[in-house]
């Protein structure tokens, strides 16, 4: 069973680990090769790790654990999800929290692993008070249905540049934040 917890400091590796194998799937052909070619995983782990003991803005990250198999001596994280309260600035009109991180391994797609992890953000969000949550995705991933699916309504584009290449974003919100809530209510205990 995919267990759902809060990240912990020395889960950062394999968080990053996470990281960059999503993005190298889902992002070739979308981003340039070279950028995803060079994704640092020391380099991400330690963004994950600082983010994790600051805590600004009230964030949180959530992941997703499978249970040791035949494969994996151990238990091993398969997916990942962050949120954070909005302060003043330009995405704060927008909605009152980001859901700002999604990324489940290949493997463990189509499974309920992030209708879980997206639940999870929600609830906490809601606990900080946030009314209302945003995701920013790039209008190009593959994976933008499930946003979309899950009743994420567009309320904005944009460009965002990465590895030096303008990107077109899209921004998706439920407001109230219950809507995600009960969007996501049936992966409990899935």
């Amino acid at each position: 069973m995919i267990r759902i917890r809060r990240a912990r400091p020395a889960d950062a590796s394999a968080i990053a680990a996470v990281h960059v194998a999503s993005w190298r799937s889902t992002y070739a052909g979308v981003l340039p090769d070279a950028y995803l070619a060079n994704l640092s995983i020391l380099r991400i782990a330690a963004g994950y790790h600082r983010g994790m003991i600051e805590r600004r803005h009230g964030a949180a990250l959530f992941v997703a654990v499978a249970p040791a198999s035949e494969a994996d001596e151990a238990p091993r994280i398969i997916g990942f999800c962050s949120g954070r309260r909005l302060e003043a600035g330009s995405r704060a009109p927008l909605a009152a929290g980001e859901v700002e991180t999604l990324y489940v391994l290949d493997d463990w797609r189509d499974r309920g692993v992030g209708r879980r992890l997206m639940r999870a953000a929600a609830a906490h969000l809601s606990a900080i008070g946030c009314g209302s949550v945003l995701v920013w995705v790039l209008s190009a991933n593959p994976s933008r249905w499930f946003y979309e699916r899950l009743g994420g309504r567009c309320v904005a584009n944009g460009t965002v540049s990465v590895g030096g290449q303008g990107v077109a974003q899209t921004a998706l919100v439920w407001d109230p934040i219950e809507r995600l809530l009960q969007a996501t209510a049936r992966a409990d205990g899935a």
